[in-house]
């Protein structure tokens, strides 16, 4: 089995439209989005939830207000300013800014605090039109996202795996953070999206060193290319300097975003399209680098 994972330097250069365009070329596929800050692959695959589980994330305290005596020792030790009294001045813990340390917990002199692990996250085994897919969803502010990235990882290699598949293809998130560290440790190759602006530019030179870092396989698309011709020339030049291969230039489409609208991939709502064309020439270069 072969595990290809998207990734971006930023966000918006259309990574998990590739993805879901990726997709529905394949055969023999295993789909994983772990983007699980922000995902949305689910949007164009539409998957039906077979299975969901939840997710501990981080711990969070709370101050049972019976065996509280407003001492105030917490609120004086709390190095992220997360506890304050209430309109009726009795003490309460802001869970946005609790950072999860149990510090307050250990040092109360009344045991009025407890803490217990969040559960507003959650994971899933999906079926899609292209195959089994696994994914996650974070509440808000929620941490340990790494963690999850690799959980949901691990299970879409067994579900891989027990399915026979031949490619594993994860939608990645974008940036260097902790859940794209998570997202390519260990994959055969990284394909980041670009597309001919600064930002991308500079973003993407910071994934590849990430990338290599690695000693990971990296391969660059530029997407939206004929929307800055000049542009797109300065980072294919960038590329070659850098001993990165492009595996294609796709053109702006109205039909990639009309497809999303529908819930499709481009190769289901026009086939014919030169964007089709060239993201189906893009999996066929990727199938063929070495697992």
């Amino acid at each position: 089995m072969k595990e290809i994972t998207i990734i971006s330097g930023k966000g918006g250069t259309g990574k998990t439209s590739i993805t879901a365009a990726l997709a529905t070329c394949a055969k023999e596929l295993t789909l994983c989005d772990s983007d699980v800050d922000a995902p949305d692959l689910h949007l164009i695959m539409q998957p039906e939830i077979l299975t969901a589980y939840d997710f501990e994330g981080n711990w969070v305290a709370k101050i049972d207000q019976e065996l509280c005596t407003n001492c105030g020792i917490c609120a004086e030790y709390c190095r992220f300013d997360a506890i304050s009294p209430d309109k009726d001045k009795h003490w309460e813990i802001h869970p946005f800014k609790c950072e999860g340390c149990r510090l307050c917990e250990r040092i109360c002199p009344s045991s009025a605090i407890k803490s217990k692990r969040s559960s507003q996250n959650s994971w899933f085994i999906s079926h899609t039109r292209t195959g089994i897919m696994t994914h996650a969803k974070m509440g808000p502010g929620e941490e340990n996202s790494g963690k999850l990235v690799t959980l949901v990882r691990q299970k879409a290699r067994e579900v891989a795996i027990k399915g026979r598949s031949k490619y594993l293809l994860t939608d990645g998130p974008p940036g260097t953070g902790c859940a794209t560290i998570a997202s390519i440790t260990g994959t055969d190759a990284a394909l980041v999206v670009m597309e001919p602006s600064l930002s991308s530019l500079h973003d993407a030179d910071r994934v590849f060193e990430l990338v290599k870092g690695f000693k990971i396989p990296a391969f660059a698309l530029l997407n939206k290319y004929d929307l800055h011709p000049e542009l797109s020339q300065h980072i294919e030049t960038f590329l070659q300097k850098s001993h990165v291969q492009l595996l294609g230039k796709i053109p702006f489409e109205e039909g990639m975003v009309e497809a999303m609208i529908e819930g499709k991939s481009i190769h289901e709502y026009d086939p014919y399209s030169r964007a089709a064309h060239t993201i189906a020439s893009i999996w066929e270069k990727l199938c063929r680098i070495p697992a």
